[in-house]
């Protein structure tokens, strides 16, 4: 029997068939999905998804450090500004050093993005890659009061911090391989956990989707030894209270 979850991050505008995702998650018993969004072009059809799935797809628009430039701060948090109204969530957001965008640009455009959270009371999806300290600190520094940072691989001394201060992490199907995923899971109360897939990312070579969410919930229970069930209704009740769902 399928067990009910909410896959809370989803890049479903990359899926090659968002509708046939939606319909294999409902049938796994998938009771919501967050979609999340990264720039101004997967931030319209993130919205658009969720028009067509009310109540079921749930937007979270943002401004990956990824797709950061400078040509585009201007566009993308303009729309950001004009749309997070109808958003559940602002994401997915954050700091990557890995990648060859200025820390300089990517501070500048993220501390605009808090700010923007702050006034709009939105939540914030959290990315980050080399960078977990710094991104908690100006998470902290802006005093918002919901986060949950994705993917959670990063330091336990940073992992402590933002735990201590409320905020949430995701766990993922990487969780059957990734000692430092793994790591960050033991440490974290099931109370700052929300399950999720990142889909359509692939885990050992496999594609993704939110029908998959159910292996994250498989490996939370492995790791806390805690009855799958219980761990379902902790998380489902974490994302119900993190992003307003109503499913």
């Amino acid at each position: 029997m399928n067990i009910p979850v909410i896959d809370t991050h989803v890049h479903l505008d990359e899926l090659s068939d968002p509708d046939q995702a939606v319909t294999e998650a409902r049938e796994a018993g998938v009771l919501a999905i967050v979609a999340v969004g990264m720039d101004l072009p997967s931030n319209t059809k993130i919205l658009d998804l969720a028009r067509r799935y009310p109540g079921y797809v749930y937007p979270a628009i943002g401004y990956h450090p990824w797709k950061i430039s400078l040509s585009g701060v201007r566009e993308n948090l303009g729309f950001l500004q004009e749309h997070l109204d109808e958003a559940a969530a602002l994401g997915e957001i954050g700091l990557d050093y890995k990648v060859p965008v200025e820390r300089e640009l990517q501070h500048l455009v993220f501390q605009d993005l808090l700010d923007l959270a702050w006034r709009k009371k939105k939540p914030v999806i959290i990315h980050a890659r080399q960078a977990h300290e710094d991104a908690y600190e100006l998470v902290r520094r802006n005093d918002l009061p919901r986060a949950v940072f994705h993917w959670y691989s990063g330091p336990l001394e940073v992992l402590k911090r933002l735990l201590l201060e409320g905020y949430s992490i995701s766990a993922t199907p990487a969780l059957a391989y990734s000692p430092k995923h793994q790591e960050a899971l033991a440490v974290a109360p099931l109370k700052q956990v929300l399950l999720e897939t990142d889909s359509p990312v692939r885990y050992q070579g496999l594609e993704s989707r939110p029908a998959f969410v159910a292996q994250s919930l498989a490996e939370v229970a492995r790791i806390k030894r805690l009855d799958p069930e219980e761990v379902a209704f902790r998380t489902n009740q974490n994302a119900r209270d993190f992003f307003g769902i109503v499913s």
